[in-house]
């Protein structure tokens, strides 16, 4: 294969990636199947690690398996172009989602483009939901508009809302 065909399949596994993580995030992840790891990300965490970064092991398995068929086992530059490129999305999905979103690495970046700072909007009101049922914002790379994501979740009757940090939860407290 070509340097220029292998980059194209590159690109394009990295596009194709991030539908396929939003068919995950919406149907496994918020479904009865995957729930029970996910389940952790929607709660505040209690240590360094959660049971839902077991979804990073399980996604780098077939980039893994993928790179070592294309470089040592003969499969084809196709293997090794798409296990880099599934690779390169999880290394996108790691710097946005844990690093920046959720600051599991400290750091100074602040969102200033219009862009990025809907992105973060956007995983903000999908985490605004406690429940598996009504949260809004399933993909990553791209996110619709924050205004659109807002009123669909204020016409959710599915979503169980997070409070808001401080609110008491005692009677008259």
């Amino acid at each position: 294969m070509s340097l220029i065909g292998m980059l194209a399949l590159f690109v394009a596994t990295v596009a194709f990636m991030e539908g396929f993580a939003y068919v995950v995030h919406r149907w496994v992840m918020h479904g009865r199947l995957g729930w029970f790891l996910h389940e952790s990300h929607h709660r505040p965490r209690t240590g360094r690690f959660e049971l839902n970064d077991l979804y990073g092991v399980i996604f780098a398995i077939p980039s893994i398996v993928l790179l070592y068929g294309g470089v040592q086992a003969g499969w084809g530059d196709w293997a090794t172009a798409v296990g880099a490129g599934i690779a390169a999305y999880g290394a996108i999905y790691f710097g946005f989602h844990d690093v920046i979103v959720h600051r599991r690495l400290e750091h100074r970046i602040v969102p200033r483009s219009s862009y990025f700072k809907r992105i973060v909007q956007a995983h903000r009101l999908h985490h605004a939901v406690e429940s598996r049922e009504g949260c809004v914002s399933f993909g990553f790379v791209y996110a619709p508009p924050v205004d659109q994501l807002k009123a669909a979740l204020a016409a959710s009757e599915e979503a169980r809302l997070r409070r808001p940090s401080g609110v008491s939860t005692v009677p008259n407290g």
